[in-house]
């Protein structure tokens, strides 16, 4: 590879997405992404409630994003001074004893393990499951998923030697260890949160062997070093240090700047997110919001959890066919630029249309697998701009409801940052102002988890400082967007969208009866 830039060292950040693995380059000069690619691969929902991926595409997916980028950019390989890792959380890769996957990987949208939820919440009482975990017992977490390992998989569960997080398998490809950071390991279930390692408790309560988990890390930990093989396939040098990394949100609170307390991030990605971080540990009491160990060591972050945000939007792009896609390409335009453009032109209510976004059921504010999308109110008069108008108005809805939960627990924010898709959208910056009813304030990196994963090893390797000094480089940016007229109108809206699940609730669970 010939050498093109200036010899400023460089950091890969590596992002395992549900929909596609991410790579950022990153200047560790300025925390400036150089250059990204995102290589995609399947979801697979082999019945309902389940959602499963191969780690094997995981793999190839992150082998052909970093060539891509090494060879787009003719970078040398000894330019790259450090490897950070992130994806989404709460995954169940299990291996056996050759390091060979059992099994598909169990996804945080997967809801099968709603009795397993139950049998933990008996097994360890719920105040003490909140105040030891800082979470209560849900159906994406991974130690539910263990339990229904052992008790329909028995033969598969037999096999295990080891347990691994989607980023961690990556890391386990990449170098042949396993280790794991306290970010991404508060979603488990299992560990300790406040003191940031495996809780024995937990692990005695269930019956899981503590040999079977990776060795606890902070996020910004140079944890292991790159092997020879994967060095070879990747177009990377031998023995680049790779950081610990984190957890896909706090990853992106990394790379969006959320390192003290003040500031909330909302997210919109498949899932849609609000983070608030937190200088003490500090669990919600009755466990409506996930308290989890942030990528800054020493803090925590409480944060509220959509299953389908982003997802929903894709849902309904996916909906409207072949036909509608491919005339978006052929104007050259991006199908969401075009719903959310025509969502615009709609007046606030989508003309009585409401939508609750659950599709894959919900967590915040509800804990409820069983919840299930509806369209409230459908006319002969509605059409495909009222249709993605309740889409973008019910998920912003339900963003809302993680803000309120977040200000009930004391969260005084002096800023509220906007990332993901939904912050390049005006159309949505300005309908979140409206409902929210404070201005938001867009992220310039749209980079995200994978931004915040190159931070991590810029910490790791010496590049910068610490995490808090990576992250004070990244620009925010001054797309400030206050709330406008709508902001009055709102909240009879929310109300009515806020009154809907109440009201279908046991319907829910009679479809989950019936499935």
């Amino acid at each position: 590879m010939t050498r093109r830039m200036s010899a400023s060292p460089l950091l890969l950040g590596i992002d395992i997405g549900t929909t596609g693995a991410k790579v950022v380059l990153v200047d560790g000069r300025d925390a400036n992404a150089i250059a990204h690619r995102l290589v995609e691969y399947p979801l697979h929902m082999p019945r309902p409630n389940w959602c499963e991926q191969d780690p094997e595409d995981w793999w190839r997916a992150v082998a052909a994003a970093v060539r891509a980028v090494m060879e787009a950019e003719r970078i040398e390989a000894g330019r790259v001074a450090g490897i950070g890792l992130s994806g989404q959380m709460h995954g169940l890769v299990a291996l056996d004893t050759a390091g060979g996957v059992i099994r598909p990987a169990i996804l945080w949208n997967d809801q099968r393990t709603a009795d397993q939820c139950e049998e933990i919440t008996r097994a360890v009482g719920a105040e003490r499951l909140i105040q030891l975990t800082g979470n209560i017992a849900l159906t994406g977490f991974t130690a539910p998923k263990i339990l229904w390992m052992r008790e329909h998989e028995a033969d598969a569960y037999a096999r295990i030697e080891s347990i691994l997080l989607p980023k961690d398998y990556i890391r386990f490809r990449l170098s042949g260890e396993r280790f794991t950071d306290a970010s991404d390991a508060s979603g488990t279930l299992l560990l300790d949160v406040a003191q940031r390692d495996w809780s024995g408790a937990m692990l005695e309560a269930l019956d899981i062997p503590r040999a079977w988990l990776a060795p606890v890390t902070e996020s910004d930990a140079a944890s292991t070093r790159l092997g020879a093989a994967a060095a070879r396939e990747l177009g990377l040098l031998e023995g680049t240090p790779i950081a610990a990394g984190a957890g896909d949100q706090a990853a992106q609170a990394v790379g969006s700047g959320i390192v003290d307390e003040g500031t909330v991030c909302v997210t919109i990605g498949t899932s849609g997110v609000v983070f608030a971080p937190m200088h003490t540990y500090r669990p919600e009491p009755q466990g409506r919001l996930h308290c989890f160990c942030h990528a800054v060591p020493g803090m925590w972050h409480l944060m509220g959890v959509m299953l389908s945000a982003g997802g929903s939007l894709r849902w309904l792009r996916d909906l409207l066919g072949d036909e509608f896609n491919e005339h978006a390409c052929y104007l050259g335009r991006d199908p969401y630029e075009i719903l959310t453009n025509e969502a615009g032109r709609i007046a606030p209510g989508a003309g009585g249309l409401v939508f609750l976004p659950y599709l894959t059921g919900e967590r915040t504010p509800h804990n409820d697998p069983n919840a299930r999308g509806v369209f409230f109110g459908l006319s002969l008069e509605h059409r495909r701009p009222h249709l993605a108008r309740a889409v973008l108005e019910g998920i912003t809805f339900g963003l809302c409801d993680g803000l309120d939960l977040l200000r009930e627990s004391g969260v005084r924010a002096r800023e509220i940052r906007v990332s993901g898709g939904g912050a390049r959208s005006a159309v949505w910056r300005q309908m979140m102002a409206d409902i929210f009813g404070e201005a938001v304030t867009a992220c310039d990196s749209p980079h995200g988890a994978a931004m915040g994963a190159a931070l991590l090893a810029g910490a790791a390797s010496g590049v910068f400082r610490d995490v808090r000094s990576a992250s004070r480089m990244v620009r925010t940016g001054v797309q400030r967007t206050e709330p406008g007229a709508a902001a009055e109108v709102y909240p009879d809206l929310r109300a009515r969208y806020r009154a809907l699940y109440p009201a279908l609730r046991d319907e829910f669970a009679c479809t989950r009866a019936a499935d």
